[in-house]
């Protein structure tokens, strides 16, 4: 764990990586109570990334995620209030209910999605940088998505694009080794992901998904690159999820031991521990932590369970139905 100068920096990282961690575990709780239905992905664990990750973009920047997006949504300041009844199919929802878990949107924060197929948002975040590029606007596009997608033409077609045009693209590829259920050996020749980029001509690099202060530090400078004009960069998140694919996910194909064996490497607990070694993190400020963090979600859960849901005369709006020829 590097030295953490800035202390109340570093402990705002943790109540972010906590803050997501929480969110999860009562999503899960919600889930197997029958408040939330439909899927459910979550991503403990992966917490160091849309902590470290999204910090480094400006307002104004894009983002286009996956359907493991609760983190990115709550760094990037989406209401929990909002996700959760988002969760609930609530009308007061991010989407209005719509999208539930695998589909948060929020426009006003340029957060576009929560995409549910995967490397479907590849293409979204090429068109966006696009947008920008014509428009001689010094934006950046950043597209979060896993390694299964590398195994998807949309992967090849979205590097191939952007290198060509010179896109601002930041694609951000959270390998957490396994696209479901398959291994990333199972299913990729080159299992070193960032090299991939070098048939586009893209530079590359890939950091511990792990360590929250490596995140930060290599996506900043991924970012200064593609704000400054020199096209798309591709950067590897190496990491891990703790839990299942999805809640119904029976995993049946990775040990306990391997899931063990990674909670060693928890980002959580890593930064609590060098934040404990430096004597910045004590149990009453982790409590407090702790305390504001439960209270959060305990008002969003309120907010969820009490808000309506969508009218039955509203179910058409917004669904555009073809005329007869």
């Amino acid at each position: 764990m590097p030295n953490l100068v800035d202390h109340d920096h570093s402990l705002e990282l943790l109540r972010q990586m906590l803050r997501i961690r929480r969110f999860e575990e009562k999503s899960a709780e919600l889930y197997s109570g029958g408040k939330i239905r439909g899927f459910l992905h979550l991503a403990n664990g992966e917490e160091a990334i849309s902590v470290g990750a999204i910090p480094a973009l400006a307002p104004d920047d894009a983002i286009v995620a996956t359907y493991r997006e609760h983190g990115h949504a709550l760094v990037r300041g989406t209401p929990m209030r909002a996700l959760m009844a988002e969760l609930y199919g609530k009308s007061t929802g991010c989407a209005r209910g719509r999208g539930g878990s695998m589909h948060f949107f929020d426009a006003s924060r340029r957060f576009y999605g929560g995409l549910a197929i995967v490397a479907g948002g590849l293409p979204v975040a090429v068109g966006l940088a696009l947008a920008d590029h014509l428009s001689h606007r010094s934006r950046v596009s950043a597209c979060f998505f896993g390694d299964g997608a590398v195994a998807e033409g949309e992967f090849h077609e979205s590097l191939n694009l952007a290198a060509l045009w010179k896109l601002p693209v930041l694609f951000l590829c959270e390998n957490n080794l396994y696209a479901m259920g398959t291994a990333l050996a199972r299913h990729q020749s080159q299992i070193d992901i960032a090299r991939k980029a070098d048939a586009y001509a893209i530079p590359a690099d890939a950091v511990d998904g792990m360590d929250v202060l490596a995140v930060e530090s290599a996506t900043q400078r991924a970012v200064d690159v593609v704000r400054a004009g020199q096209g798309p960069f591709l950067l590897e998140y190496r990491t891990y999820r703790f839990r299942a694919h999805s809640m119904y996910d029976a995993e049946l194909y990775r040990t306990k031991e391997e899931v063990e064996r990674w909670k060693q490497r928890d980002p959580v607990r890593l930064l609590s521990e060098g934040l404990r070694a430096q004597g910045v993190l004590t149990d009453a400020v982790l409590d407090k932590l702790e305390t504001a963090i439960a209270d959060e979600i305990a008002d969003a859960v309120t907010f969820a369970e009490a808000s309506p849901w969508e009218p039955v005369e509203d179910l058409t709006k917004d669904v555009y139905t073809p005329g007869k020829v």
